[in-house]
């Protein structure tokens, strides 16, 4: 079976890195310098670690659960925890939250975009602040974070040291935010996969490994609407 993939180079990378995205491609990011020959011999060299991680089918299957009805009764995850949703006749003021969500009635496009915009928001506002923390304790020279709307990672970090995470993330325990946030700060400092990789996330989130088992069961529930 002939692996096919994406190469992106970069002037600014030193090591080259090979990642398997949830759409199951295949992306190279590798230095400028690389030849065309040295990245396929570095791909074949991994063909057996990249047909497990694509036949890793809860990962990467295509579709994505439609969610919960925004109704009275029903319940909806923020930091891991699942709220109480209540609906109101008062005007249209968003979500709020108290220890359950409040909104207003609508229909079904109004309400699941103004959670969509909630959960935007509360990631601004939590997740960002963290992952400068979570820098400086590494040691590590960000560029800059932001929350982006993406369906095939929870993270990454560019060539430009710029990190990228995932606003579902906001719905996830702070444990996982937390390892999905180091996990893209250590490519600062290791670029690839390594055993050194893996000490400095293990060193900094001793939970490392549950979270990430964490994430791959329930990513799904996490790309829900709400």
């Amino acid at each position: 079976m002939n692996l096919t993939y994406t190469t992106v180079r970069s002037a600014k990378r030193k090591k080259l890195t090979i990642t398997v995205e949830r759409d199951r491609s295949i992306l190279v990011l590798a230095p400028a310098s690389a030849t065309d020959e040295a990245i396929d011999r570095v791909v074949q060299s991994k063909r057996q670690w990249l047909f497990e991680k694509l036949q890793n089918a809860p990962k990467y299957q295509g579709t994505h659960a439609p969610g919960k009805e925004v109704v009275s009764g029903e319940s909806a995850l923020y930091l891991g925890r699942e709220y109480r949703i209540t609906l109101t006749d008062a005007p249209d003021a968003g979500v709020i939250f108290d220890r359950s969500f409040v909104i207003a009635r609508g229909d079904r496009q109004q309400t699941r975009q103004a959670f969509r915009d909630w959960y935007q928001a509360r990631a601004q506002e939590v997740i960002l602040p963290r992952v400068q923390r979570l820098a400086v304790e590494l040691g590590v020279d960000l560029a800059e974070a932001v929350i982006v709307d993406d369906r095939l990672r929870w993270g990454s970090c560019t060539a430009k040291n710029n990190v990228r995470l995932n606003w579902r993330l906001i719905k996830a325990p702070m444990s996982v935010i937390d390892y999905v946030i180091v996990h893209e700060l250590a490519h600062l400092i290791e670029g690839n996969h390594t055993p050194a990789f893996w000490n400095v996330v293990r060193a900094k989130v001793p939970g490392a490994e549950k979270s990430k088992a964490w994430l791959k069961e329930n990513g799904q529930i996490l790309e829900e609407e709400i």
